[in-house]
C-alpha cells in the first residue's frame, strides 16, 4: 500500500464527526485530495476538541459515531477514491480512564500496573489533583495531593508537564497489543505516529508497529535545520515541519534588522523548565546515577538535557548529538552521567534521560522561548530556527533534491494543529523582512500610544495583530493571554498577575480600529498574498506528499491552537469551487479564491504522479525573485520578494523553459512564455504542463 498522491487534515470534534467528514468526501475529491488525514479517531475524553487524551484504545469515539459512523466514513471515502490516514498516540492516555481506575484499586496487583510508566519505589501513586489548602487523601495505592506538587513529586510519567497525560509503556509488546489491536484493524491506508520522542524506544516502536502494518507511515519528529532521521527506523518520513521550514524561509528576505541573540534566550527558557515544571522528571532520572550526589546528579541531568542541540538522541544512533549536550555542561557529575549512559546505552539511565530531553527541549523552545524571543516571529514555528533568516534558492533547490533522492513520500506541511501561526500569516509577516524600517517605525509609533509594558509580548503583540488582521477582539484576546502565560516572564498557567492580565486582556480593544493599524495592513496585504500563493504551489509540487490543513485552501489567518480548530465553511469552499470548475479566473483578492484555484489545479496536476526533482534558473534583473523547478514534466513558477520585485518589475527577465512541445499554464489555461512580464501577468505563480 503505497503512499496518496496528498492528504486532507481534519480535527474532528463533538461538533464535526465522522459523518461530517464523509460529507466532505465529494468535495475533497474534486479538490484533488488523495486522503483524509484523521486527527485520533480512537475514545478521547467526552467533548474533546483534539482527541489527543485517549480514554479508551480499543474503540472508536462514541462521541464521533463510534464504530458504526467509523465503518461509513471509510465506506464513502472508498467509494470516493479517498484514502484514510489517522493520527494514533502510542504515547499516553488521559487519566482516569478504567486501566488507570483497576490500578488504583489493585495497585502493582492490577493486570494493567506495567501498562502505565509508574516509580512503584517511591510508594503509592501521587495524584496532584487537590487545592493548595487542601489536606491529603490516602486511597487503597494513592493519596490525593496538592497540585502544585505534581510537578516536583510526581512519580509517574507524563506528557510534557500534564499530569492527566499518564505515559503509556507501548514498549512492552502486552501493551503495544492492547492499545494497537483495534485502529490497526481498520485497514487504514497510513498512520501518523504523535510525539515519538518520548518513547522508550522509538525505534524498536517502528519496527514493530511495521511487522503489523504495511501502509504509508509518517511521524511526528521534530527535525533540527540539518538533522535526519534516524536510518534504522522503517518510515517513511517526517509530519513535515522540515518541509515547512524550507518553504517560508526561500520567501524570506535576509536581513538583520531583528537579530538578537536566540540561543541566550532559549538556553534561559530550557533552563527555567528543567528547574521548575519538570523537576519531577530530573529526579526520577537522577536517582539511577551511581556514585555522586544525589544534588549533583540533578544538575547534571538538567544541564545535559537543556544542552541538546536537538529534541533527542536514539543511542546509540545520534551519538554525536549526546556527545553535543554532553561537551556543552559543566557540572562536575556530568562525566559520570555520561560514562554510566555510554556503558548501557539502552539502560534504564539512557532511556529515560532521552525520551525526556525532546521534553525539555519542546517545553524550553517551543513553548517558551518563541514567546520571549519575538523579534521575528514568523520564523518561531515548529522545528524552525529564528537565528537563520531567509534561505537562498540554490540552497532550497539543494535540500528539495535531498529529500526527493532520500525521502519521497514523507509528508510536507505549512498549516498543521500544531503550528504558531497558519501558513497565510507568516506569508504575510515574511513581507516585514523586505521594509524592516518601515514596519520598525510603525511598531514604535503605535507602541507610544498602546504599548504593552512588557517588551517581548509587546512585539509579539503587533505582529499577530497585523499578520492576522481583520481578527475579532475575542480571538486575539485568547491568543495573547496564551502568549503571555507561554513565556512565564510578568504571569503564568500557574503563578498569576492579575494586573498584568488585565493589562494584556485590555489591549486589543484599544487597538483593533485604529486606522493606522488597517492602513499599514492594507500596505503589506497584497506582497503577502503573494507570498502565500507562492509557497503554497511550491510545497504542492515538491517533493513529499503534501498535505492541506482544513480550510486553508482558503485564506486563514489563524493562530495557535484553538484558533485553528475553528468550524470551517465548506459550503462556501464547495461553491467557489464550483465556479472555478466551470472555468472561472478569480482575482487575487480578499476571497481567497485564487487560492483555492492554485490548491485545486496543483492537486490534480499532484494525482498524476511527479518524480524527479530539476532546477529552472531565470535569467535577468529579476532572477532572484523567481523560484522555479520541474518534475515529471511539471513546471512550478513562484514569485518570491515581491515587495522588491514591485521596484524593477519583471522587463528583460526570462525563465528559459526546456526544449519540446509548448508549454500551458494550468493555471490560466494560456500558452506559457519565457517572459515572466507576460507569464506572471495574472497570477504572482504559474503550473506549467507540456501541450
Amino acid at each position: 500500500m503505497g503512499a496518496p498522491s496528498s492528504t486532507y487534515r481534519v480535527q474532528f470534534t463533538p461538533d464535526f464527526t465522522f459523518a461530517d467528514a464523509a460529507g466532505i468526501a465529494d468535495y475533497l475529491r474534486r479538490l484533488g485530495i488523495g486522503a483524509l488525514y484523521a486527527s485520533p479517531m480512537l475514545d478521547a475524553r467526552e467533548g474533546s476538541t483534539h482527541g489527543y487524551d485517549v480514554v479508551d484504545p480499543t474503540r472508536a469515539r462514541p462521541e464521533l459515531g463510534g464504530d458504526d459512523g467509523r465503518r461509513a466514513l471509510q465506506k464513502s471515502l472508498a467509494e470516493h477514491d479517498l484514502g484514510l490516514v489517522v493520527d494514533i498516540v502510542p504515547n499516553h492516555m488521559v487519566v482516569p480512564n478504567p486501566w488507570w481506575d483497576d490500578v488504583l484499586a489493585h495497585g502493582q496487583r492490577s493486570k494493567y500496573a506495567r501498562y502505565f510508566d509508574i516509580d512503584w519505589s517511591s510508594g503509592k501513586v501521587l495524584l496532584p489533583v487537590l487545592a493548595e489548602d487542601a489536606q491529603d487523601e490516602p486511597g487503597e495505592h494513592f493519596v490525593r495531593v496538592n497540585w502544585r506538587r505534581g510537578n516536583t513529586e510526581l512519580n509517574y510519567r507524563r506528557f510534557f508537564d500534564i499530569t492527566e497525560l499518564a505515559a503509556v509503556r507501548v514498549e512492552d509488546p502486552e501493551v503495544f497489543e492492547a492499545t494497537h489491536r483495534e485502529v490497526l484493524s481498520w485497514g487504514v491506508t497510513g498512520l501518523r505516529v504523535d510525539h515519538p520522542d518520548g518513547l522508550a524506544d522509538p525505534g524498536g516502536y517502528f519496527r514493530r508497529l511495521r511487522e503489523h502494518f504495511d501502509g504509508w507511515l509518517v511521524v511526528e519528529k521534530i527535525l533540527g535545520p540539518d538533522e535526519q532521521l534516524p536510518q534504522s527506523w522503517p518510515v517513511d518520513g517526517t509530519t513535515g515541519y522540515d518541509a515547512l521550514r524550507e518553504i517560508c524561509g526561500v520567501f524570506i528576505a535576509p536581513t538583520d534588522a531583528f537579530a538578537g541573540d536566540f540561543h541566550e534566550v532559549e538556553h534561559a527558557s530550557r533552563r527555567q523548565v528543567a528547574d521548575s515544571i519538570l523537576v519531577a522528571e530530573v529526579r526520577r532520572i537522577a536517582r539511577l546515577v551511581r556514585d555522586v550526589p544525589f544534588e549533583d546528579a540533578c544538575q547534571a541531568v538538567a544541564e545535559v538535557m537543556v544542552n541538546f542541540p536537538v529534541y533527542r538522541s536514539y543511542l546509540p544512533e545520534g551519538l554525536r548529538y549526546w556527545e553535543t549536550a554532553v561537551r556543552r555542561s559543566k557540572s562536575p557529575a556530568v562525566r559520570a552521567l555520561d560514562e554510566q549512559v555510554r556503558a548501557d546505552p539502552h539502560g534504564e539511565l539512557a532511556t529515560r534521560i532521552q525520551q525526556t530531553s525532546g521534553m525539555v527541549v519542546a517545553k524550553g523552545t517551543e513553548d517558551t522561548a518563541f514567546y520571549r524571543y519575538t523579534n521575528f516571529v514568523a520564523l518561531n514555528e515548529v522545528g524552525g530556527s529564528p537565528d537563520r533568516f531567509g534561505m537562498p534558492v540554490e540552497e532550497f533547490h539543494q535540500r528539495a533534491a535531498v529529500r526527493e533522492a532520500q525521502t519521497p513520500q514523507a509528508m510536507t506541511a505549512l498549516s498543521t494543529h500544531d503550528t504558531k501561526r497558519s501558513e497565510d500569516v507568516r506569508a504575510r509577516l515574511a513581507v516585514l523582512a523586505e521594509i524592516p524600517d518601515e514596519y520598525l517605525a510603525f511598531e514604535a509609533e503605535m507602541s507610544k500610544r498602546h504599548g504593552i509594558s512588557e517588551p517581548s509580548l509587546n512585539r509579539l503583540a503587533w505582529q499577530s495583530l497585523v499578520g492576522a488582521f481583520p481578527i475579532t477582539e475575542q480571538r486575539l484576546g485568547q491568543y495573547l493571554e496564551k502568549a503571555s502565560r507561554e513565556a512565564k516572564i510578568k504571569t503564568s498557567w500557574v503563578d498569576r498577575d492579575a494586573e498584568f492580565d488585565a493589562e494584556v486582556a485590555a489591549w486589543p480593544a484599544k487597538v483593533l480600529n485604529e486606522p493606522e493599524v488597517s492602513a499599514f495592513v492594507e500596505r503589506i496585504k497584497a506582497p503577502g498574498y503573494s507570498n502565500a500563493l507562492g509557497q503554497k504551489l511550491v510545497q504542492l509540487t515538491a517533493p513529499g506528499v503534501p498535505d492541506v490543513y482544513q480550510g486553508t485552501e482558503l485564506w486563514d489567518f489563524s493562530l495557535v491552537d484553538p484558533d485553528n480548530r475553528r468550524p470551517v465553511d465548506y459550503a462556501v469552499r464547495a461553491e467557489l469551487l464550483d465556479r472555478i470548475e466551470s472555468g472561472w479566473l478569480p482575482e487575487v483578492d480578499d476571497s481567497g479564491a485564487a487560492k483555492l484555484l492554485v490548491v485545486q489545479k496543483a492537486l490534480q496536476v499532484r494525482k498524476r504522479g511527479l518524480r524527479g526533482y530539476r532546477p529552472l534558473r531565470a535569467e535577468g534583473p529579476a532572477a532572484d525573485h523567481v523560484l522555479a523547478f520541474e518534475r515529471s514534466g511539471v513546471i512550478t513558477v513562484a514569485t518570491r520578494l515581491p515587495v522588491g520585485l514591485a521596484r524593477q518589475g519583471w522587463q528583460g527577465t526570462v525563465l528559459p523553459l526546456p526544449h519540446g512541445p509548448e508549454w500551458t499554464d494550468m493555471l490560466t489555461g494560456r500558452p506559457a512564455t519565457e517572459d515572466l512580464a507576460s507569464l506572471l501577468e495574472k497570477y504572482p505563480v504559474a503550473l506549467l504542463v507540456r501541450g
